[in-house]
């Protein structure tokens, strides 16, 4: 199968992308809030306050995700091997 230096390593890219995914999409929530927002509430037909809560929800989700997922296990077999 897979060798732990390989899944090591590609738990490390997964890292590395998801994080530039959080970082790429917190910064696009926060330049262009008004648009975003006036394009979702307009598509889905949700108030505002509720759209803002949903992003918070989102990124706080994938940060979690990402976490659990990617760094907890590269750690455990970085510690490990």
């Amino acid at each position: 199968m897979f060798s732990i230096e390989f899944i090591t390593t590609f738990l490390g890219w997964c890292s590395v992308i998801n994080i530039g995914i959080l970082i790429l999409s917190s910064a696009l929530l926060i330049v262009f809030k008004q648009t975003i927002t006036a394009l979702h509430s307009r598509l889905f037909g949700l108030d505002k306050e509720i759209l803002a809560l949903a992003y918070f929800q989102y990124l706080g989700n994938y940060k979690v995700a990402i976490f659990i997922l990617n760094i907890v296990p590269y750690t455990a077999l970085k510690l490990m091997y």
